[in-house]
């Protein structure tokens, strides 16, 4: 007689997993077998699975992973060099707790970004704050953002996520104020976060993606010397799946 108010005051209260788990062993015949403290732990157990989800759509949407990518569904064989084992490391996470970054490098397609967005995905579920951006559209919103007032708040913002992501590092060489943004960020993240890197130049050439050379240095020197390297080589995967889905340009026999 009871069950549709308890349901509705566990609702109520905020525990919508354990109003589920009510409903549910309600429709079970043979949940009259457990005792109450088993049904009651049932019930609790339903609830922590609700709220972490929830904390996980939360994380998620908070990320803005540009790729809908998981660890669990990178290719391990594909010809490009990914080192295996130090990826394996890479999905534990032990480098994100203490702070450690890591540079993704490779031609254009090699999976780069796909990487990292899954490293991502993968830190969101350890119950980690991830950001993800694009260099180039993240020099835009650092641009707009001095101009109404809000530059400090941004870059407060991109100092206490545990992972950053930047995206497409060197595509056009920095300005002196672009180098002088990353330079905050990274002063900021140094020892404090993890960030993770990637792009199309080897790091042997990233100074000469930075127009200033005591800025390139001193950006280097925080972002470099502390991080783990992948080095990814090979044909574009992009364009490898387009030959076997026969959009290569040939007829098919």
């Amino acid at each position: 007689m009871l069950t549709h108010p308890t349901h509705d005051r566990l609702v109520a209260l905020g525990l919508t997993g354990m109003a589920k788990a009510l409903e549910e062993q309600r429709k079970q015949p043979d949940i009259a077998a457990l005792n109450f403290e088993e049904r009651l732990a049932l019930m609790v157990d339903r609830e922590a699975i609700e709220r972490e989800n929830k904390r996980l759509v939360s994380r998620l949407k908070f990320a803005s992973l540009r790729q809908s990518a998981v660890v669990e569904d990178v290719d391990m064989k594909a010809p490009r060099g990914l080192d295996k084992a130090l990826f394996a490391r890479l999905v534990a996470g032990d480098w994100i707790a203490r702070h450690q970054s890591l540079l993704i490098c490779g031609p254009t397609g090699t999976g780069k970004s796909w990487l990292a967005c899954a490293l991502g995905h993968k830190a969101c579920r350890d119950d980690r704050s991830v950001l993800y951006h694009r260099v180039p559209r993240l020099f835009d919103a650092l641009a707009l953002a001095r101009g109404d007032g809000r530059h400090a708040r941004l870059l407060k913002n991109l100092a206490r996520v545990e992972l950053l992501i930047l995206d497409d590092w060197g595509l056009a060489t920095l300005s002196a104020e672009q180098g002088r943004d990353i330079l905050e960020i990274v002063e900021d993240r140094h020892n404090r976060g993890s960030t993770i890197v990637t792009s199309q130049l080897p790091v042997d050439h990233w100074h000469e993606a930075i127009a200033n050379p005591t800025i390139a240095d001193a950006i280097l020197d925080r972002l470099v010397h502390n991080a783990h390297r992948l080095t990814l080589k090979g044909e574009s995967m992009r364009k490898m799946a387009a030959n076997r889905a026969g959009l290569d340009g040939k007829q098919d026999a």
